[in-house]
């Protein structure tokens, strides 16, 4: 039996990869997320903490150096950070919380002036780039699971998964690349 810190935790997703006619997916690396809940009036104050303001509007995101923020409710924002800004948010406690969820997702990358078309071949969400611009982000489903799509670029998206939900879904994506409703 190995010794448990000779064990290192893997991506299910690790060695995948996907194209199809004008996309390519691939698991993103390893990254520090959190779950961060604050009150209206306790979100302003943590612009110290991130370097940065928090975004307060429906599907809009905002980022800095090694710290982005999605907007996801009222009172709740996923976190991306690392270094001494992840090390902050870790040691928050009350009236703001942040929950280190780091092992609990995976993240994909579509990238490719198909990668829209495949997003939406699972996704009920209108994520044409009129509507869907740029930073846009927003909790939503993907066929039977819950995943959060960030646009980083006209041609560019991440989603956010369970780990437990990962294959499922690259499954799905991989399969709706291989003939994306253009």
């Amino acid at each position: 039996m190995a010794d448990s810190a000779s064990l290192r935790r893997v991506s299910p997703l690790d060695g995948r990869y996907a194209s199809g006619a004008g996309v390519i997916i691939a698991p993103l690396p390893k990254r520090r997320r959190f779950s961060l809940r604050a009150r209206e009036n306790d979100a302003t104050n943590l612009s110290d903490v991130l370097g940065f303001a928090l975004p307060r509007r429906p599907k809009t995101s905002a980022e800095s150096g090694t710290a982005a923020a999605l907007w996801l409710g009222p009172d709740e924002w996923l976190v991306f950070a690392e270094g001494d800004v992840a090390d902050r948010l870790a040691g928050l406690s009350g009236p703001a919380f942040a929950t280190e969820i780091t092992h609990r997702n995976v993240a994909i990358r579509l990238e490719g002036p198909a990668a829209e078309a495949v997003l939406g071949e699972g996704c009920p969400q209108d994520l044409r780039l009129s509507r869907f611009p740029v930073g846009a982000c927003s909790r939503t489903v993907f066929g039977k699971v819950e995943v959060v799509i960030w646009r980083r670029s006209e041609t560019v998206f991440e989603v956010e998964v369970w780990r437990s939900f990962s294959d499922y879904l690259w499954t799905y994506l991989a399969e709706a690349a291989r003939a994306p409703a253009l």
